[in-house]
Formats: structure tokens, sequence, C-alpha cells
């Protein structure tokens, strides 16, 4: 039989490979990272080895010393941006049609300008909808960012260690 990492977690059957397990906390702060700048700007790789994350940015410089091999498919994954899982305007737009039925074209409106999830949250903040468009927001970016892992074969802690936090 094959080693396995000592930081692998085994999936119980042996016809597949030993995939390394992934925090959520990680995975999604692997997203956030890549989100918080426009698409191409920021990149986050996961080792499908070892589970580790690498960040990299064009216009910053950061202290993450990139394999040779990071944009190797085969080896890495690589983060989506969030605009890439529909979590952008677009996810304003869903919450907006179930929650906002008669503000629909308001928030249209403010996602054709710069600023435009300040003046959201200032308008969910004026209807007393800003903690349930947090919460949207959280489980909305929670599923889809689980989906993408597991069509990536991604193994993701069930859990979330701090979800009570």
């Amino acid at each position: 039989p094959q080693a396995r990492p000592a930081s692998a977690t085994s999936v119980g059957l042996q016809d597949r490979a030993i995939v390394p397990t992934i925090t959520y906390d990680d995975l999604e702060a692997a997203l956030h990272w890549v989100s918080a700048a426009a698409p191409f700007e920021n990149a986050a790789y996961i080792s499908k080895a070892t589970g580790k994350v690498f960040y990299s940015s064009s216009d910053r410089d950061i202290d993450d010393e990139l394999p040779d091999d990071v944009e190797d498919a085969a080896l890495y994954w690589t983060v989506p941006h969030k605009n890439d899982l529909d979590l952008g305007s677009r996810l304003a737009y869903r919450f907006a049609d179930e929650r906002l039925p008669e503000h629909r074209r308001e928030v249209h409106e403010i996602f054709r300008h710069r600023g435009a999830y300040g003046k959201f949250k200032a308008l969910l903040e004026r209807v007393r909808l800003l903690d349930a468009w947090f919460k949207f927001e959280r489980a909305e970016t929670e599923s889809a960012l689980r989906g993408w892992a597991d069509d990536e074969g991604m193994l993701v802690e069930l859990c979330r260690p701090n979800a009570g936090a």
C-alpha cells in the first residue's frame, strides 16, 4: 500500500487517490483574497497533495513563495473569484428579487455605478434588511464555494469550526 501524507484524510475507498482535507475557513479566506481585487489581480492556489494554500498578487508584494509548478492544474486548484461563482452583483440581484421586489429597479441602478455595495447596504439598512442580507450572503457563499470544491473533487470539512462565533 502507498504511504499517505500525514496531512491527508482518507476517503475510505481503496481505489480513490488520497486527497487532503482543507478547512472551510481556509477555503473561504482564499476566496476572499482572490475577490478582494479585480479579477486576475489576486490569486490563491491549493495544493492537491497537501491542502496548503498559496497566495499571489500582481500588484502587492506578499511573502508567499509560490512553487514553480503552481499553475499546473494537475497539482493545484485555482480558487475562483466571487464573480465566477455568481456571488457579485448577481447575488445582490437575487436577494432583491426575493426580498425587495419593490426596490428591484433601484438595486439594478445602484450596481451601474461605483460604490455600489456601500449604497446597496445603505438601502438594506434603510429597509431593515441588512442582517437578512448578511445571512443570505453567508449562506449563498458557503453553498457556492462548497459546490465548487465538490465539483473539483476537493474535501472540505463538513462543519465550520467557527460557525457559532
